[in-house]
């Protein structure tokens, strides 16, 4: 009894250190979609996310880690043809999140509400899409046709500089930058927060670094009408916001009014909107350099 007791004791500790992931249906459509499926046991949406915090929860108390990834029906059944599995049967739905946990978009669960966790796990699907598409599109640019250098890593170079000079152009405080490339299907967007300390030191999420680099060098190897937005916050002063639009693969600063207009007109309707209390809208510095040839514009 005593030996059944202690193997029973070691097997709940090693179900502690088992990490685990749950796909989950974020909407509606989705989740109506894998009721064509015998298998799937659900039928209303409510209460499959009620059932999934409270698995949530489950885990937490036991003392184990799990993550959430967003299930896409398409994407699943497009797994199951490729490996040849029956996309009617459980063990399958376990196969293909296993999959999206190595390398698809996923949230630690950390005890928080499944609609705090719903809106962060979208928004990571959203940004690894864009980080990925951008990098595909640089990737297609190739060889520059005068010195055979490559755009896509010359441009990455170039969106890298210039976003150290937009940090480096005032003291100590919270950057926010915002950077917009129009594609042919949408917009690429891309954040990037950094916090400036008093010498001067940046405190950022690398990743979320990559990714803006990646998705602004997009608009220089392409020469599409990028924009980028700086948001200054420091103690005790106004939040200053400057402002740059891309044109020919270089970043052209805006003056006051310009960045005005932009943040004070609705993107939709062309109203006009009121200006944010305690903001100034400044002209912001130029970044470049007098090279004009940098960035391949030859």
């Amino acid at each position: 009894m005593a030996h059944t007791t202690r193997h029973d004791t070691m097997r709940r500790a090693l179900r502690r250190e088992v990490a685990g992931t749950i796909g989950l249906l974020a909407d509606e459509e989705d989740f109506a979609a894998m009721r064509r499926y015998r298998t799937f046991t659900f039928d209303d949406h409510a209460t499959y996310l009620q059932q999934v915090e409270a698995l949530l929860k489950t885990f937490a108390s036991q003392g184990r880690h799990t993550t959430v990834a967003l299930f896409d029906p398409e994407e699943y059944a497009e797994y199951c043809s490729d490996t040849g599995l029956d996309p009617d049967a459980p063990g399958s739905r376990g196969r293909f999140t296993a999959a999206l946990a190595s390398g698809g978009p996923t949230v630690p669960y950390e005890g928080q509400p499944l609609a705090d966790l719903l809106p962060e796990l979208v928004d990571e699907a959203v940004r690894q899409a864009t980080w990925e598409y951008a990098t595909a599109v640089l990737a297609r640019t190739g060889p520059c046709a005068t010195c055979g250098e490559d755009i896509g890593r010359a441009a990455f170079a170039r969106a890298s500089e210039l976003i150290t000079r937009a940090l480096d152009t005032s003291g100590p405080g919270t950057r926010h930058l915002v950077c917009s490339v129009p594609c042919e299907a949408e917009t690429l967007l891309a954040a990037l927060h950094v916090e400036i300390d008093e010498d001067g030191s940046a405190e950022l999420d690398e990743t979320e670094a990559l990714e803006f680099a990646t998705v602004l060098a997009v608009g220089i190897a392409t020469h599409r009408a990028a924009g980028m937005v700086l948001r200054c916050t420091a103690e005790g002063t106004r939040d200053r916001v400057q402002g740059w639009r891309m044109n020919s693969g270089r970043l052209h600063p805006l003056t006051a009014a310009e960045v005005f207009d932009a943040y004070c007109t609705d993107a939709i309707s062309g109203e006009l909107v009121a200006p944010e209390s305690g903001v100034d809208y400044c002209a912001a510095p130029d970044l470049e350099d007098d090279e004009p040839g940098r960035g391949h514009l030859h």
